[in-house]
């Protein structure tokens, strides 16, 4: 019988095999959707998931988590197809040398589709992003939750809500929509602070033209129904629209030079260029001689801010009230002035809840409030009033009144009743309220006050034209007035328009070490 050979001993591999295969796999994470893939991105305008963080983050600062992570589904053919990543790539870097998280939806791997491992991974930088206090920005571009993976993947979604929860108003929370944002996958950027949408390559909405064609038959495109500009000018869910990818990217690193890292600190202040004592001589003639006339307010905010320097946010939805950050002596405000261009200033239901949730992200973020007031009212009529301004204009009362941050009021004309009143009075606690000599703090205007006052006296008057004229005079300079307000102590002091930048950033600087407490309590109820 022959002797039966000896089998070799397997040689186990080396380090550098082990290297090897690591590099291996890392080349194939890179690109886990394949060139045709990447190639299909670029042919629609848009970047790929790796090539946007590339932009966002500081060079070389990115450092990835999970790279090698892969789904776990078997089924619907699934298993043969198991791409490093699972359709997200996640990590941290740094965005101008300050930390923050990232998740970026890769749509040439299962369409960006939410599943089990994807969230998993989401829900991981979210974590680290809240216990660390950072900044945290996801990256949307998705097909909506996987199909394959059933009810995993609305699980996923409900994570990630819960987590945009409970990180709400203890770090930053961004949102940009680069591709289809569409059912439940919505409900994340809604809940997040800011979200950036790109012109003709994002859309979101709950359910598609297709469904509303059969549902309803209404026939609506995409663009139409969800587009960039639909949710800039008529929906309010998109706070910032840029060109492309990375117009968009690059406004995002401009967002976060004016915010903290989180609720326990500061924003960061920059060395300013803009001398702190300069006046603005334009101010003093800026406002017309006749009430109705309209003027820019964004010429009074840029006359006032460091450099002329404003970042608007929402600035074609509810444009009757304008909202954006500036800075003053270095440090960051969040401006909210009524706009006389549009409808007079008024506050109707969107401005009101513009302006609201602008204040409460200012207040929890440790952000002064500065409030530019021209206001002749709330904007009357029938469709207001039965949509509930009642209601949301006290959104903007209560957001103010809540608000414990340094907050400053400049009125410039008209502030009438109670509009003038939810506008950061000095009767809502308002730090530092100025007044223009252009200033007018009434019940209403002299003209309607008259009207009612008055009325009798008119209709009896042999020139009841003159006689109301007269009047109305009377009216105004007894009650419209400053120095009336200024007497009681409503406002702190009648200013010349051109020294309102010094006076507010002494105010500014007096008010740094604000400190104010409120009541124990879990929470107050807004009427949402």
């Amino acid at each position: 019988m022959a002797k039966t050979e000896k089998a070799a001993a397997p040689v186990d591999r080396t380090i550098e095999d082990r290297i090897d295969e690591l590099h291996k796999r890392r080349r194939s994470a890179l690109q886990p959707g394949g060139r045709d893939a990447a190639q299909r991105q670029h042919d629609k305008g848009k970047l790929t998931a790796r090539e946007r963080l590339g932009i966002l983050m500081d060079v070389g600062s990115f450092v990835e988590t999970d790279p090698f992570a892969v789904h776990r589904s078997h089924d619907f053919g699934m298993e043969k197809r198991r791409p490093a990543g699972d359709g997200a790539i996640t990590g941290y870097g740094t965005i101008d040398g300050r930390k923050v998280f990232v998740a970026s939806q890769d749509f040439t791997v299962f369409g960006g589709s939410m599943g089990e491992v994807h969230a998993q991974k989401v829900c991981k930088v979210m974590d680290l992003a809240l216990q660390t206090g950072a900044p945290f920005i996801q990256i949307n571009d998705s097909g909506g939750a996987r199909i394959q993976e059933g009810a995993a993947s609305l699980a996923g979604y409900g994570y990630i809500f819960e987590r945009n929860v409970r990180a709400s108003g203890v770090i930053p929370q961004i949102s940009v929509i680069m591709g289809p944002c569409a059912g439940g996958a919505v409900y994340s950027p809604a809940i997040t602070d800011f979200t950036f949408m790109v012109k003709e390559t994002s859309h979101m909405f709950i359910t598609g033209p297709d469904v509303i064609k059969t549902v309803t038959g209404e026939d609506v495109t995409m663009e139409a129904l969800g587009g960039a500009m639909t949710h800039a000018t008529e929906s309010g869910v998109a706070s910032f629209v840029g060109e492309d990818d990375e117009d968009v990217l690059q406004r995002v690193r401009y967002l976060l030079s004016f915010l903290p890292s989180n609720n326990l600190e500061d924003p960061p202040g920059y060395a300013s260029t803009d001398d702190p004592e300069r006046r603005a001589e334009a101010l003093t003639h800026l406002i017309p001689d006749r009430a109705q006339e309209p003027y820019d307010m964004h010429e009074v905010i840029r006359y006032v801010v460091d450099d002329g320097d404003f970042l608007e946010v929402f600035p074609l939805w509810a444009d009757s009230i304008v909202i954006g950050f500036a800075r003053l002596d270095g440090r960051s405000v969040g401006v909210v002035a009524n706009q006389p261009k549009v409808r007079a200033g008024t506050l109707d239901i969107d401005a009101s809840e513009k302006a609201s949730r602008f204040v409460r992200f200012c207040d929890a973020f440790n952000i002064p409030i500065l409030t530019f007031v021209d206001v002749p009212g709330f904007l009357p009529g029938t469709q207001q009033e039965y949509n509930g301004i009642i209601r949301h204009g006290a959104k903007l009362l209560y957001a103010f009144a809540e608000a414990t941050v340094p907050r400053m009021t400049v009125i410039t004309r008209k502030a009438y009743g109670g509009a003038y009143l939810v506008m950061n009075s000095k009767h809502l606690r308002a730090d530092v309220s100025f007044a223009w000599p252009t200033a007018e703090i009434a019940v209403m205007g002299a003209e309607g006050a008259v009207n009612i006052v008055f009325k009798r006296e008119i209709e009896r008057a042999a020139e009841p034209g003159q006689k109301r004229a007269e009047l109305i005079r009377e009216y105004r300079d007894k009650f419209s007035t400053p120095y009336a307000a200024a007497e009681r102590g409503f406002v702190d002091d009648v200013i010349e328009p051109a020294e309102t930048r010094p006076r507010l950033i002494r105010a500014l600087r007096m008010l740094s070490t604000k400190r104010e407490s409120i009541p124990a309590r879990k929470h107050g109820n807004i009427p949402l």
